[in-house]
């Protein structure tokens, strides 16, 4: 198995351990997993936060999915691909991160960095 299809499996894994923050790391409302969609609307802060990385998680992931499936399918170099999958997963971790700490604008910085790596994919 590549590297960048390491980095898939974790970015696959990555909305859940946001979930789980979300849950459990800042949130002083009891979770209810016999009803686990109604604790969303009595979110806020840094649980609120983190429901939101989880989120961007799942709207991003298709794409890089994408993108490193073909960049392995259509024979670029492994040895960028796997350096561009790093720089993308790095940039979900650090945009989950700002997210949760309210610092808008280095979040929208790892956001721009990982969209670049993600387009970079198919022409590496």
């Amino acid at each position: 198995m590549t590297i960048g299809y390491i980095c898939l499996l974790i970015c696959m894994l990555l909305p859940i351990f946001w979930a789980g923050v979300s849950k459990y790391g800042f949130n002083s409302i009891k979770y209810d997993n016999e009803s686990p969609r109604d604790h969303i609307s009595l979110l806020s802060g840094k649980a609120k936060n983190a429901y939101n990385a989880e989120q961007n998680c799942y709207e991003t992931f298709p794409a890089f999915a994408a993108a490193v499936i073909v960049a392995h399918q259509i024979g670029n170099d492994q040895s960028m691909i796997d350096l561009l999958c790093v720089v993308f997963l790095l940039s979900r971790i650090s945009h989950g991160y700002f997210y949760i700490t309210n610092r808008g604008s280095v979040r929208s910085i790892a956001f721009l960095i990982g969209l670049a790596a993600n387009i970079w994919l198919f022409f590496a």
